[in-house]
């Protein structure tokens, strides 16, 4: 029996016990973005960094940043094997019966071998796959065929904060030859995906200013132009009538899909059917010419997030409105840069708008896309680590959300980043009733031991 088969059997005999204590991780309260629970956010840290040391990592510790805490932990005697940083998160969203739970959420109920509970596929379940991978190597071989690292932070879920500071002041504690991140998903059980590209995001609000202050539609409607309606009119010409972009400049970074791009994406396309039964929209919407799976990860898109102006509440009033807001978000692909966009949405908002009504663009958050490519010896490690750990083979995906800490990694760290996805993207994540199958979870973890066996080759 080799070194891996022995730590898959070893996981397989104690996958109750991983149950168990996944569960025990899952009723602590870690929300984040909740002030009432920072002690339950510390608590889910110790917890953390106590079955660090439990299972033999080493070097274990619950390191203080302005908000809520790191843990950091290691096993690092594999002399000249590659070194694999593992990311994750432990802290979760808000959640309570009110949302829509059927359950407590933060008591755990399997039902079909499904575990309910907030965080249980994001990112509790999939980050502690990996320390369990770990485990099965140390209970069984006495050490791992490659050096491990842990960065496991409790803000992800309000923007890591705190965690671009960390990274620039301890990069020789995190060195190593690739990063993993499992905080993704995928479509079906027998389909895992492994994402290759995360897009980015220019944030943005369109103030448009009319008369000082709001006036009587009567007495002004018709010889004053009206904020609400200029802002339609700039928000109208926002995208050409192939449902492309037109703001000049917008595509020029634009990193083209290849032949072999498109035929990869194709084996994940969404079809007309499938979109309008999630949505149930009438039909599709998007660029000409792009399918709807390159649409969604491969193609850089401009949305309107949100509009107001004006009298919104009960009833009637005659309103000619002083300004009107939008809130404007633009995904963005590879090579394309934030400010850039924002400048050229700036520059051509200014060139469009009225001389009647005045107008500025405002940069709210941005964040930088991100590109992998499938064929580095990391990726195609994962690759035969699904097609063996998994029983599937992997499918490569462009997500079309934005993950700022890919890029992050990247640039500060000086690493490739491979995102191995160990949940559902239907699995509830942020909503009421998320839940995560615990098949997917030891299929997770013999993955993530097969990985660690095929970095060391």
């Amino acid at each position: 029996m080799t070194v891996v088969d022995a730590a898959r059997a070893w996981a397989r005999e104690n996958g109750s016990t991983f149950e168990n204590q996944l569960f025990d991780l899952l009723r602590i309260p870690s929300i984040s973005a909740e002030s009432q629970h920072k002690g339950d956010v510390l608590a889910a840290a110790e917890w953390i960094a106590a079955n660090l040391k439990a299972i033999g990592a080493e070097h274990v510790q619950v390191i203080a940043t302005p908000g809520h805490p790191i843990v950091y932990g290691d096993w690092l005697h594999a002399p000249g094997a590659k070194t694999v940083l593992i990311y994750g998160h432990y802290d979760v969203q808000p959640a309570q019966m009110s949302d829509g739970w059927h359950t407590d959420p933060f008591e755990p109920v399997v039902k079909d071998n499904i575990v309910y509970a907030r965080g249980s596929s994001d990112d509790k379940g999939q980050m502690f796959i990996h320390i369990k991978a770990l485990e099965a190597y140390l209970k069984t071989n006495g050490g791992a065929p490659v050096n491990v690292k842990f960065l496991l932070e409790g803000e992800e879920e309000i923007s890591s904060k705190n965690l671009m500071a960390f990274l620039q002041a301890n990069q020789e504690l995190l060195a190593a030859d690739v990063c993993v991140i499992s905080d993704s998903g995928s479509f079906a059980i027998e389909s895992p995906a492994i994402v290759t590209s995360v897009r980015g995001i220019s944030y943005m609000e369109i103030h448009v200013q009319g008369p000082a202050t709001d006036l009587h539609s009567g007495g002004y409607g018709g010889i004053v132009h009206n904020p609400a309606l200029a802002l339609a009119q700039i928000i109208a010409k926002m995208h050409n009538a192939d449902n492309s972009v037109a703001v000049p400049g917008f595509y020029d970074d634009v990193v083209q899909l290849t032949p072999a791009d498109r035929d990869n994406l194709m084996k994940t396309d969404i079809s007309e059917a499938a979109l309008k039964g999630d949505t149930q929209v009438p039909q599709s919407w998007g660029e000409a010419g792009y399918t709807l799976r390159e649409r969604l990860g491969a193609r850089p898109t401009l949305e309107i997030n949100g509009i107001l102006s004006g009298w919104t509440g009960e009833g009637s009033k005659t309103v000619l409105p002083a300004k009107a807001m939008a809130k404007v978000s633009c995904r963005l692909v590879a090579n394309q840069h934030p400010e850039r966009i924002y400048e050229l949405v700036r520059d051509y908002v200014a060139s469009i708008t009225p001389p009647t009504v005045t107008s500025r663009v405002v940069l709210l958050n941005k964040g930088e896309p991100a590109l992998i490519d499938p064929n580095i010896p990391e990726m195609q490690a994962a690759f035969r680590a699904y097609a063996s750990g998994w029983g599937s083979e992997p499918v490569f995906l462009r997500e079309g959300g934005s993950i700022p800490i890919v890029v992050d990694i990247q640039r500060v760290l000086g690493m490739p980043v491979i995102m191995m996805g160990y949940g559902l993207n239907n699995d509830g994540a942020h909503g009421p009733d998320e839940h995560y199958s615990l098949e997917m979870f030891h299929r997770g973890i013999q993955t993530a031991i097969c990985f660690l066996g095929e970095m060391a080759t």
